[in-house]
């Protein structure tokens, strides 16, 4: 931002600058005239001296500065200065004067380079430009002879270009032109006007070079200072980091932390990518190990298949009857355990896959009743939900949850099941608690690894509540074993809708 605004900035000061250097040469002249027309009060010809006293000069008010009021951007400029019109002689006591103020008026426009111009009471000239004509029409000076110096911009007909890049300068063409009132024991006798051209802008950017050359150098030292945070702030810790996340990808290496002088917005990127890490690594994990699980579980009833299948065709002619049944139950039965299998795997996947649903608001009661109406042939079991507040997970899944859950039971050898609910801070926590043997503690960690089951035997594949786990935490829910003496409780914890 600080390089785009940068040639703003200096067109800014430009502009800045030259309307200094004008309104410089405005003051210049108006303490001029303040001087000139004092002077000329003083030397009036029969004019009583005014005395000021000690005690005058410090009463409140008796000091009152004029500043400038020229700006180039808002005060019209007008033509070049007319020539005079003719006008009646001019008053004698100004010719006098300007007799006495001559030399004085000579003296400094020798050193100030303005043009002063000496008008009588009716704005005709004494002396300078158009000498006996008058000016009385200028605005300038139709101010001054009401009594209130006055400060115009007018076009300088003089004015001829003498280097090739003075057309950037706004006030190159321009001259300033400042009238003044000499008063006179109450009354306007007579007009100081006096007119220069400002300070060329280049002109004064030379003369002011050494101060302008340290303004550069002090930019230059904040794009400096700026470029060296932006390499230790966002360039370096971003190619660091991406070297990282390169060897994260091929398997080796871990996130550094994010270096002390990187910006927020780059300490919070490298905490999402060790995030990032962490979780591919887990997920990588969890893939080796669920692999390697699966080739266990199809190993066996595959083995068992091929076995059968090889004795048949080895013997099968002259196998008896019975024994020939046996064996091709034997393959009818894995081939069945295969297909389930297959099935639960199947989903287990859409389950690690599931995202959650927004603004989702289900009532818990009608999944529920569904889930232990299905089963209520082979259990009591015992409904206490008491009113509970909508949950933002899917009735599908609340369904399978709980008929997990009941089927687990079931299977255990339980003959009655208590389902209830209550809320804590923020979720509803559903409670699973049976009448069977319950888990053995050396299980307890175990029951929602995938593919471990105390009921292998009996078909069980032990892939029910691994995919109850990974549906519920697509919803922000969860799912706990809860530590009993008897039976066996589960804890099934719901986020509320809407909080």
């Amino acid at each position: 931002m600080f390089a785009a605004i940068l040639p703003g900035l200096v067109g800014v000061f430009l502009r800045v600058y030259e309307n200094t250097l004008v309104r410089q040469t405005e003051s210049e002249l108006i303490a001029q005239t303040a001087a000139l027309s004092a002077t000329a009060e003083a030397l009036w010809p029969g004019a009583v001296p005014r005395v000021v006293t000690p005690e005058a000069r410090l009463e409140p008010g008796y000091y009152q500065p004029e500043g400038a009021t020229i700006d180039l951007g808002s005060t019209p400029v007008l033509p070049a200065r007319p020539d005079v019109r003719p006008a009646p002689a001019p008053d004698p006591d100004a010719v006098l004067l300007n007799e006495r103020l001559q030399p004085i008026a000579d003296e400094t426009a020798r050193t100030t380079l303005a043009s002063i111009v000496l008008l009588d009471g009716r704005g005709t000239v004494i002396d300078g430009y158009g000498k006996g004509g008058s000016l009385a029409d200028l605005p300038e000076v139709r101010s001054a002879l009401a009594g209130r110096p006055y400060t115009v911009l007018r076009r300088n007909a003089d004015y001829h270009p003498r280097y090739s890049m003075e057309w950037l300068s706004r006030a190159s063409g321009l001259r300033i032109h400042h009238a003044r009132p000499i008063v006179v024991d109450g009354q306007v006798r007579g007009v100081i006007l006096t007119s220069r051209s400002p300070r060329a802008l280049f002109k004064g950017v030379y003369q002011d070079r050494i101060k302008i050359a340290l303004g550069i150098l002090g930019t230059l030292s904040v794009i400096a200072v700026l470029a060296v945070l932006v390499a230790r702030g966002i360039a370096r810790p971003i190619e660091k980091l991406s070297e990282a996340a390169r060897e994260v990808t091929t398997g080796g290496g871990t996130l550094p932390p994010a270096p002390a002088t990187s910006a927020v917005e780059i300490r919070t990127l490298y905490e999402d990518f060790s995030l990032m890490a962490e979780a591919v690594d887990r997920r990588s994990r969890y893939l080796r190990d669920f692999a390697a699980a699966v080739s266990h579980e199809f190993k066996t009833p595959l083995a068992g298949i091929q076995g059968a299948v090889e004795l048949l065709q080895d013997h099968g002619e002259t196998m008896e009857t019975g024994q020939r049944k046996r064996f091709l139950d034997n393959i009818a039965a894995d081939a069945r355990r295969l297909a389930g299998l297959v099935t639960r795997l199947l989903d287990l996947a859409r389950a690690d896959m599931a995202r959650p649903d927004a603004n989702l608001a289900i009532d818990v009661v009608p999944a529920v009743s569904k889930a232990v109406d299905a089963r209520a042939g082979e259990l009591e079991i015992t409904v206490d939900l008491n009113d509970p507040p909508p949950v933002a997970v899917p009735p599908a899944t609340l369904e399978m949850v709980i008929s997990t859950l009941l089927e687990n039971s079931r299977q255990a050898g339980a003959t009655r099941v208590v389902i209830s609910a209550r809320g804590k801070d923020r979720d509803l926590i559903l409670t699973v608690a049976d009448d069977g043997p319950g888990v053995p503690p050396g299980d307890a960690d175990r029951v929602f690894e995938p593919f471990f089951t105390s009921k292998r035997s009996e078909g069980g594949a032990g892939l029910g509540l691994s995919i109850a786990v990974s549906l519920l935490a697509a919803s922000r829910a969860s799912i706990r074993l809860r530590p009993t003496t008897e039976g066996a409780t589960f804890e099934v914890t719901l986020p509320i809708a809407g909080r």
